[in-house]
């Protein structure tokens, strides 16, 4: 992916930048205030709601329970299980249906909330088509809209409907009851109770609002504002568990998002339902998303027209030091830039001053560096002849002691020569470990002549590790260390060189029996290695960076353990 940094205009990157972030920022800003606004809206009114159901639920439920009361105990009564009897003879039968029908009628004057009293029988009493006690034939309570509820049950609540009088038709709920007599069906009482006084208490100060009255069946029995069907809710979508409690639905049929409160006072058969769109709870959030949208667009216009003005700013001068370096020409006219910039500005045009000056001065120079180097590169042919001068006096040396008798000094001779052949391996820098292993013997055997057999080492490698490579000179240094500090003021010593293969890397070993690393030695020579082993160190960072190990540290019962581990190579290194 290209770095847009590094194709557009800058001035546009800052427009599209500054513009980005505050659009990123005012969308979060947007979308935090409107999520919790909503939700602490939400958590407050169904608080609210469900505090306010649960008074309403208890008031009602007292309210119905009472109705539920008068019903059971009407049933049964003395007088109208004898009337419902009907074993009584014609005279007793119509004095008895009249005192009946003036109690039933006094408990339609002493309480409100009841419309009317019907009671169903096998062979009902003539009565006053105008009064709110009505006598009917058993069989036409089948045409009841309560009549499917009592199959099943003994006593039902039926939902809101009307209830047709001499005044007209007024909306009730009916509450029916079977009346028996020593398990004898003998009819059934219905005392219809005005649906407004219920509607009033279930509608409180709220004139809007969506609530219900259900069962336990979750069926409705009346409902303010909304029915439960028209509010998009189905019985099966209230499977209500606790007592009280607040439901996040969509409802059907559009999938329109609501609050659904619900409260159930314990052991009664009422629910109080009040479902209320989320809309209209969340309308206090989406004002203010709306004035936040606005601030942030009115930020939005003011950001394009500061960052228009700065890139402006800010490119003008970069314009300028774009156009004196395109037009440079070493030894012609420069182009001049401004002088009263004092900020980074003036900074990048005082070092493009004082670069000109240095290319000037460079090309001035260029000639006289060139001669320099051809007499460089004469010198460094004439040194390449020193090292092999010093090679053929060894030699010559070294025939001179063969001629005198002198054979330790022609061995060391010998040995110097080889390891100095070795040292200048064709000026590389690697050489097979092979080669190694032959220098450090050298030096190791030359030691063996001076201690007269006082020193023992040992080297171990296979054929295909001595074929690999490593920097020249990476052995001794150690192996000097070890005789020079670790055996000194001692007649004897013994040091083993090891070289293995280990996860696709080298690990070379060389352990001494010496004195060690004493502890007053710390930050000594014995400790660095002194200036051979800074040196490996500083080679071996440049050909491998991090790539190695070199540890120095106290052998487990004597002498010092040198470990150096690098990277496996098969090839000399350039």
């Amino acid at each position: 992916m290209i770095n847009p940094f590094k194709r557009y205009r800058i001035d546009s990157l800052f427009i599209i930048c500054f513009a980005g972030l505050i659009t990123i920022v005012l969308a979060i800003t947007v979308w935090t205030s409107y999520a919790m606004t909503s939700r602490e809206l939400a958590d407050n009114t169904s608080y609210y709601q469900k505090r306010l159901l649960e008074e309403l639920n208890n008031e009602i439920t007292g309210r119905l329970t009472s109705i539920e009361q008068i019903s059971l105990t009407t049933s049964r009564d003395h007088d109208l299980l004898t009337f419902l009897s009907g074993k009584e003879d014609e005279f007793n039968h119509y004095r008895r249906s009249k005192g009946i029908q003036e109690a039933l009628a006094h408990l339609t004057y002493s309480i409100p909330q009841i419309q009317a009293i019907d009671l169903y029988m096998e062979q009902p009493e003539w009565g006053d088509r105008q009064s709110y006690i009505q006598f009917h034939e058993l069989k036409a309570a089948e045409a009841q809209p309560w009549y499917p509820l009592l199959q099943n049950n003994d006593f039902s609540w039926s939902e809101e409907h009307d209830l047709t009088t001499y005044k007209g038709n007024v909306p009730v709920l009916s509450f029916s009851r079977k009346v028996y007599n020593n398990s004898r069906y003998l009819g059934i009482l219905v005392v219809h109770v005005k649906a407004d006084w219920i509607r009033g208490i279930l509608e409180g100060y709220a004139k809007d609002s969506n609530r219900m009255l259900l069962d336990l069946n979750g069926r409705e029995l009346l409902s303010v504002g909304k029915s439960m069907t028209d509010a998009g809710l189905q019985e099966q979508d209230l499977q209500f568990a606790d007592q009280s409690g607040v439901l996040r639905q969509h409802t059907q049929p559009h999938g329109v998002e609501s609050l659904v409160v619900y409260s159930k006072v314990a052991d009664s058969n009422w629910m109080l339902v009040e479902i209320t769109p989320w809309e209209r709870i969340t309308s206090g959030s989406v004002k203010l998303a709306g004035v936040i949208i606005t601030i942030g667009i009115g930020a939005l216009l003011l950001a394009f027209l500061l960052t228009l003005w700065l890139s402006r700013q800010l490119l003008k001068p970069i314009a300028q030091l774009v156009r004196a370096m395109k037009n440079y020409d070493v030894g012609g006219k420069q182009a001049e830039l401004a002088g009263d910039y004092t900020n980074e500005f003036g900074i990048l045009f005082a070092g493009f001053r004082r670069l000109n000056e240095r290319i000037q001065a460079l090309y001035a120079s260029l000639a006289q560096r060139y001669e320099q180097q051809r007499k460089a590169e004469i010198e460094a042919l004439q040194a390449n002849i020193n090292p092999h001068f010093l090679y053929n006096t060894l030699d010559q040396l070294n025939w001179m002691a063969i001629a005198e008798g002198q054979e330790k000094m022609s061995r060391i001779l010998e040995l110097m020569g080889r390891m100095f052949r070795i040292g200048l391996s064709h000026g590389e820098s690697f050489i097979t470990i092979e080669d190694e292993l032959t220098h450090v013997a050298c030096y190791l055997e030359i030691q063996q002549i001076r201690w007269e057999d006082g020193l023992e080492y040992e080297v171990q490698a296979s054929k295909e590790v001595r074929d690999l490579f490593i920097p020249k000179m990476t052995l001794q240094p150690f192996v000097e260390n070890s005789i020079i500090h670790g055996f000194n003021a001692r007649q004897s010593g013994r040091i083993q060189i090891k070289a293995e293969e280990e996860g696709g890397r080298v690990r070379m070993t060389i352990t001494d029996n010496g004195s060690g690393l004493a502890p007053e030695s710390i930050g000594s020579h014995r400790r660095k290695g002194g200036y051979g082993i800074r040196n490996v160190r500083e080679r071996f960072s440049a050909f491998f960076n991090d790539n190695y190990e070199i540890h120095v540290k106290d052998g487990e019962f004597e002498g010092v353990v040198v470990t150096i581990i690098f990277p496996r190579l098969e090839e000399a290194q350039t």
